[in-house]
Formats: C-alpha cells, sequence, structure tokens
C-alpha cells in the first residue's frame, strides 16, 4: 500500500484513537461501576449487623430451615437488590432464600468477611453463592452464638435491571456523546496533522523541482524559521544546500567555459608561431638551391625564434597545470626584495634598450626583507616585466616601485602603453586572451603570475587610473605573524 506521510501518520492517529477512547470507555466504566460499589458498600455496611440484632431470634439453631427461609425472603421484598445468607463459623451456607437451583456455592470465602469486619478500605468483594466465579460487594456481621450475616448488596434483581439500563437512553447518550468527542479529535487531529507536515509537502515539491532542475525560489523558504521548528529548519538546510549546489553548478559551468576559451586562446597563439614555423622549414627544403646563405640564415633565425615561442608556451602551460592542480607548494624563506628586482631588472636592461625603453626603479633604502618563495616572487616579476616590455611602444617607459605600508612591501609595475581594455580587466587574471590584435590581452603569464602569489599568500590587481597598465602585489614583511600579514 503505497500511502503518503500525511496519510500514514492520519492512519495511526486514528488507531490510536479510538484506542484511547475505548480504554477510556472501559476504564470509565470501570471506574463508574467500583464507585457504586464503594457507596453502595460504605451505605450498607452496617445491614448485616442491624439484620443480626433485630430479625433473628436469641437462638439462631431452633430456627427451622423454611422458617429462616421465609424471614430472609421477607428481608428481600423490602430490598429486592440484596441477598440473606446464614453462615457456620467455616463459611458453610446454613440458611437462604435462593430460588431452587440458582444457588451454585455452598461455601463462602471468610478472608473478605473478615477483612470488612476488620474495617477495610472499601470496596471490598465476597464470593457470590449464585454464580461460580463472581464477586460483589456486601455486608456481614458475626452472631453471638457462632457464624455470620452475610448480605450480598448487588444480587441477580440488581444485575438485570442493571442489564436493562444499559438498553435506556442514558446509555445511549453517554456513548453517543464519546462518539462525538472521538469524532471531534479525529477531525482536529487530521488537520493538525495537515498543518504539520504542510512544510514537508512543500520541502518535497522543491526537492522534486530541484531534481527536475527548475530550483525553488527562496520565497519558499521562511527567512527566520524558529530555532525549535525542525521541519523550518530542515527547509532552510534544504534551501542553503540547493543554493550553494547551484552556486557549485554555476562555478564549474563557467570554470568549464573559461576553459574552453584557454584552449581556443592558447591553440590560437599556438596555430600563429607553428604555421611561421612550417612555412619557414618548407621554403628551406623547397628552395634549399636557391637561397642565398644570408636569405637561408635570416630563414633560420626566423623558424628558431618561433619554435623558441612554441616552446615557451608549452612550459607555461605545463607551468599552469601543476600551479592548478596542486603540484606545486611555496617554500617561503626571508629575502631582500631590493636585491631580487634589481637582478630583474638586470635581465631585461638589454630587451628595454633594444625597444629604446626607459627602465625605472624606485628602490627605498633599508627595506625589510619579505617572507615568500624566492623562486616564486622572481618568477612572478619576470613575468610582469615581460609583458610590460612587449606591450610598451618605443620611447616608452616600464616602472618598478617598492613601498612598506603596514607591516608589507608592495611592489608596483607599471608601464605607459595601451593599458588594459575595460571589458578584459575583471578577467584578466582568471582566463588567457589571444596575445594578437590591437589591444593588449592577459595571458598565461598573468595566470601563472595570480596562481603563484596566491600560494604565497598574496594575489596581484590592476591598479585603475593613469595611463597604460599598473599592476600591484604585496609581499609579508619577514618576521611578522601570517594574522599580521
Amino acid at each position: 500500500m503505497n500511502l503518503s506521510l500525511t496519510q500514514r501518520l492520519s492512519a495511526v492517529f486514528v488507531a490510536l484513537l479510538l484506542a484511547c477512547c475505548g480504554a477510556s470507555a472501559w476504564l470509565q466504566v470501570r471506574a463508574n461501576a467500583m464507585h457504586e460499589k464503594e457507596v453502595v458498600q460504605g451505605l450498607s455496611r452496617g445491614l448485616a449487623a442491624y439484620i443480626g440484632r433485630n430479625a433473628l431470634v436469641a437462638d439462631q439453631s431452633a430456627i427451622e430451615p423454611e422458617a429462616l427461609r421465609q424471614l430472609f425472603g421477607q428481608l428481600m421484598v423490602l430490598n429486592p437488590s440484596v441477598e440473606v445468607y446464614l453462615l457456620d463459623d467455616t463459611g458453610r451456607i446454613r440458611g437462604h432464600d435462593a430460588p431452587s437451583g440458582h444457588l451454585i456455592r455452598d461455601h463462602v470465602d471468610l478472608a473478605p468477611v473478615k477483612r470488612l469486619i476488620d474495617g477495610g478500605a472499601l470496596p471490598i468483594l465476597g464470593d457470590d453463592p449464585r454464580s461460580a466465579s463472581a464477586r460483589k460487594v456486601f455486608s456481614a456481621a458475626p452472631l453471638r452464638q457462632g457464624g455470620y450475616i452475610y448480605v450480598v448488596l448487588m444480587g441477580e434483581t440488581h444485575d438485570r435491571l442493571a442489564a436493562q439500563a444499559t438498553e435506556s437512553s442514558v446509555m445511549r447518550t453517554t456513548l453517543w456523546s464519546m462518539a462525538l468527542v472521538a469524532a471531534l479529535g479525529l477531525v482536529a487531529g487530521l488537520v493538525a496533522f495537515a498543518l504539520i507536515t504542510r512544510p514537508l509537502r512543500r520541502l518535497t515539491q522543491a526537492m522534486r523541482q530541484f531534481n527536475s532542475g527548475d530550483v525553488p525560489q527562496p520565497a519558499m523558504v521562511p527567512a527566520a524559521p524558529a530555532p525549535r521548528d525542525e521541519i523550518a529548519a530542515l527547509e532552510a538546510a534544504f534551501r542553503q544546500m540547493a543554493d550553494r549546489l547551484e552556486a557549485q553548478w554555476r562555478t564549474l559551468k563557467q570554470q568549464d567555459q573559461e576553459r574552453r576559451e584557454m584552449v581556443a586562446n592558447i591553440s590560437h597563439d599556438l596555430r600563429t608561431p607553428l604555421a611561421s614555423l612550417h612555412g619557414y622549414l618548407e621554403t628551406l627544403s623547397l628552395k634549399a638551391d636557391k637561397l642565398g646563405p644570408e636569405e637561408r640564415q635570416r630563414y633560420l633565425a626566423i623558424a628558431l625564434a618561433q619554435s623558441v615561442k612554441v616552446g615557451g608556451l608549452a612550459q607555461s602551460l605545463f607551468e599552469l597545470a601543476r600551479l592548478e592542480h596542486g603540484m606545486v607548494q611555496a617554500a617561503p624563506e626571508a629575502f631582500s626584495i631590493v636585491d631580487l628586482t634589481q637582478d630583474v631588472l638586470e635581465k631585461f636592461a638589454l630587451p628595454a634598450q633594444a625597444k629604446h625603453l626607459q627602465l625605472r626603479a624606485g628602490l627605498p633604502p633599508a627595506l625589510p626583507a619579505v617572507t615568500a618563495d624566492l623562486g616564486m616572487i622572481e618568477r612572478v616579476l619576470t613575468n610582469l616585466l615581460d609583458n610590460a616590455i612587449r606591450h610598451t611602444p618605443a620611447e616608452g617607459v616600464v616602472e618598478v616601485d617598492l613601498a612598506y605600508r603596514d607591516g608589507k612591501v608592495a611592489v608596483t609595475v607599471s608601464d605607459n602603453g595601451p593599458g588594459i581594455p575595460p571589458a578584459l580587466r575583471e578577467s584578466i587574471f582568471q582566463r588567457p586572451f589571444p596575445s594578437g590584435g590591437a589591444h593588449r590581452g592577459g595571458g598565461l603569464g598573468l595566470l601563472i603570475v595570480q596562481r603563484m602569489l596566491q600560494l604565497n599568500h598574496s594575489q596581484v590587481r590592476l591598479v585603475e587610473g593613469g595611463s597604460g597598465t599598473t599592476l600591484c602585489f604585496e609581499l609579508r614583511v619577514a618576521g611578522l605573524p601570517k594574522s599580521m600579514g
């Protein structure tokens, strides 16, 4: 049977409600019966003693059984609900007025009789001589000559009238009242279950929408669920999980798109030098006899330059892949950023001179040492200066400035080239762009710079304003804790 949670809860509730109503009815009937027995026995507790004092003669042994039967019959006429018995000291019945065949027992257990005489708590049930197993409230009193007067207070006549009363309008009204209460409780319980499980149904619908790709709107989840409302907390947790999964999915799609663009852009950068390399090598192969030594040497130099460019791109790809997959870890050490900057500037002195560029350095004295991976920072400076020199026109200026600020040394590399288009500024450190074209774009070098600086707890940023391009990053001063860096 495929039932929903609400239906299963409702079925369990109905079963429990019916069981509780049945138990309540049974307990109520039993409590009323016990209360009636206690009242009757309390009111008639002295009845047997009264009969013993006033209805019997002094010598009970002189009474004939028939006379005793007539006497008990007269007493039972006065109170039809009682049955009077005369017992000996062992509990055997010596006299009674039961119709023929109605007396089932000829002996009564005296233990309840003695407990009643001793003043025990009511109600006390004793044997019913007219039943094989029934026990009823009674009144009892000892006789001076021995034996007991034993009066069953709720006899056969009482039982017959009580059975008829169960079919009366009063009993039917009571049962209908209990049925009405049970029905109202059932309706209230079903409504309560519907209200309680409504958030679960809403959550189920949201999960189905999420599974089908239709992510639920934030308005479906309460903004501030009650701390003790487990269902609302579960719903809010699912919404947060859905938002997180959605954000991760968007990130993965964006990363996949960036990876596709990277492959396309790198393919573009590789295709140009490879085509040039192939063209010059093919020319040398086909026209080897027709080319002069100088022309052949020029073709070889161009082919070698293109092969170097392809090798550099391949090396950059390999290096970026190792950085992306965590195969490279930083080894921090203290070193002088001033000395490192001077060494890197010396490497670019000849390329800058060949393009008629000015290399300027702002190196303040007594600058403190920094803590980072020396090899990575050297590669960072090399890539930044290489980009600046390649994209700065002749007679331009490339400048490196160092400054101490708040426990860090800021390194700034700037040029007065064409700059970076506004459309590319936000993503220049996330994905490469083709190196060709009228405008400057980001390449593998800037991606490598960003990954290496991230390994050294820093990052490169583009400084807005001014002409050309200005890139800046910061390094923690040696000796300061990371929390201050």
